[in-house]
Formats: C-alpha cells, structure tokens, sequence
C-alpha cells in the first residue's frame, strides 16, 4: 500500500527530534537541515539539584532521535541523556536513537593497568539498560568500542567533512601528520582522501612529552603539515608535535580534529605553538571563553542529519562510513 507515493511503513512512526543542554546549536542546525522541529522538552532541577525531566508532548509509537553529546559537564549531561532515554522509553516511543556527536568516557576502553575501570563499556552498558534502541556516534576515541553495544551502533567519522575543506583551502605540497601512534589510522584516512603522503610523531613516553625527544617518522621539510586527532584536550600532544614539525622544516603547519574537548591551559599551548590554524567541528559546543583565533569550527550538522535521514527510512548508513 502506498500512501502520497510513499510506503505507508515508512511513515508509519512520526520522527521526533529532541535536544537537552549540552549542543543546542548542532541540534537546531540539524533540525533546520531536515525541515523538523524540534520537540518540546523542560529539563529542570529539584531543590537539591537531582535533575527533572518533562516530556511535553506526546512521543507514543514515534521514532525518536535525541541529540546530546556527552561534553563538559560530563556527568550532567550524561545523567540528563540517561534521564530522557527512560522518560521516552516510558512514554511508549517505538524508537529511541540516541545520537552523542561527542561521546564521553571513551578514553578508558581496556584495562591499561590493573584494578582499573572499563568506564566505555560502563556507559555502552547504562545507554542501553536505560531503553536506548541505537547509539549513534562520531570519530569514537578507538574503533573497537563499536564493541561494546549490543544494540545497533553507528560510527561515523568526521574525517571526509574535514578532508573537504582542505581540499577547498587548495593547499600545496601537504602532508598529513599523526600526533602519536593511536591516531595512525585516522591520519592514513585523511592522507587518501587528500591524496597526500602520511607521517608520524614518534613519542616514546607520552606520559612524560615535555621531558623527551620527539622524532618525526616522514619527509615534512619544505612541506605544509596538516595534523589530524580525535580530540584535543589540554593541546600538550598537538602544540609539542607541531614544535617537533617545525625544528623539522616543515614550511606550515596546520591541525585539525572532530572533537574540541578544551581543558586546562589550551589556550596558551595553542596560541604560543607553531600551529597556524586548527580546525575543529561542533561536535561539542564551545562556550565564548573557550573562541580562540586560531581556531576554525566547521559543522558536522548536514552528516548526522544524512545519518538520521538514513535510519529512519530504513536507507544504509554505510556509506557515510567512507
């Protein structure tokens, strides 16, 4: 049976998008994209702080998508997603995708040394204990967390979204830097795209990077150096490699990541190091204090709309995966 031309299964579930506090911006840029609006949600506090969540409108067999990154502050926003996954899932929603462009606890996803947390595994756990039907993520800190959900995951990469604007910046004799041996494979993705050869920072004890000798692994003299992470946080791995690139020669140096953690004294490691530009996406929203000029954000909001798109018409996902 068709319904206006459409398959009336696939219109069957109503989409409804809602966003909490963490990336109000992101969640509006996406609805806008998909000509949604987005639903009607007060998040509140009790008097003793604990939070309180009201959806008002009803969500009964609709397919829903809430948007929250789980971003400084890391366990509130984390709690308010928990929250609403049970809200929904009590209300009778018939899907409930949760989409965390910015996925926090990630960095503890094995046991590096005993009598230690698997705090990933951990969320993946209370995500899908709360009701979630799908998690949907970006640029996960290690691919392997996909792991750790029983329930579909989809693991988007912000790397083509970044590849297309150096592509549109039209730069010269590039070449793409890993800051470290984690972040191989992610520079390796950009290198193709761009067509570009790859480097490596080689750091032989990260736990102790302003007290040892950085090597440059590739040829970067005379070159423009693009480095490419996950995420930045204090800026003390990406400012020592682009100080080790540039004793190295290299004619330029830029960076990029997807996720702009930004914490501690990031702002004077970025400022005083050799980096020209850094670009970074929205992912996590960056508050005023955290705007420095270095710093470019692009949006990520027209991939995750793709992917929204995708799921809820039952179209593949895989493609946004290239």
């Amino acid at each position: 049976m068709e319904v206006n031309g459409l398959e009336s299964s696939k219109i069957k579930n109503k989409v409804k998008l809602f966003t909490l506090n963490s990336n109000q911006e992101l969640a509006l840029e996406i609805a806008e994209i998909l000509g949604y609006e987005l639903g009607k949600v007060n998040v509140s506090r009790f008097s003793d702080g604990e939070i309180q969540i009201h959806i008002e409108e009803t969500v009964r067999d609709s397919d829903v998508f809430i948007i929250q990154s789980t971003s400084d502050p890391v366990n509130e926003h984390l709690l308010e997603l928990l929250i609403m996954i049970d809200a929904l899932k009590r209300a009778s929603a018939s899907q409930i995708n949760v989409v965390i462009p910015y996925f926090g606890y990630a960095r503890q996803d094995r046991l590096a040394r005993p009598r230690e947390p698997i705090t990933a595994k951990l969320v993946a756990n209370l995500l899908e204990k709360a009701g979630a039907t799908r998690v949907l993520s970006i640029d996960l800190h290690t691919d392997q967390m996909q792991g750790f959900f029983d329930i579909p995951m989809e693991h988007l990469t912000g790397i083509p979204v970044l590849s297309q604007y150096y592509e549109n910046k039209g730069l010269e004799d590039v070449v793409v830097v890993s800051p470290h041996h984690g972040s191989i494979r992610r520079a390796r993705k950009l290198a193709d795209l761009l067509d570009v050869p790859l480097a490596l920072i080689d750091e032989r004890d990260p736990e102790e990077l302003d007290a040892q000798a950085i090597n440059v692994i590739g040829h970067v003299d005379g070159k423009n150096a693009i480095i490419i992470d996950d995420m930045i946080d204090t800026a003390k791995t990406i400012s020592y490699a682009a100080k080790a690139l540039a004793e190295s020669g290299a004619k330029a140096i830029y960076a990029c990541c997807t996720h702009s953690v930004f914490t501690g004294e990031f702002k004077e490691k970025i400022e005083w190091s050799p980096i020209t530009e850094l670009v970074v996406t929205n992912t996590i929203q960056l508050p005023e204090e955290k705007k420095i000029q270095k710093v470019k954000t692009i949006s990520v909001a027209p991939l995750l709309a793709d992917a929204i798109d995708r799921i809820h018409y039952e179209k593949a996902v895989s493609p946004l995966f290239e």
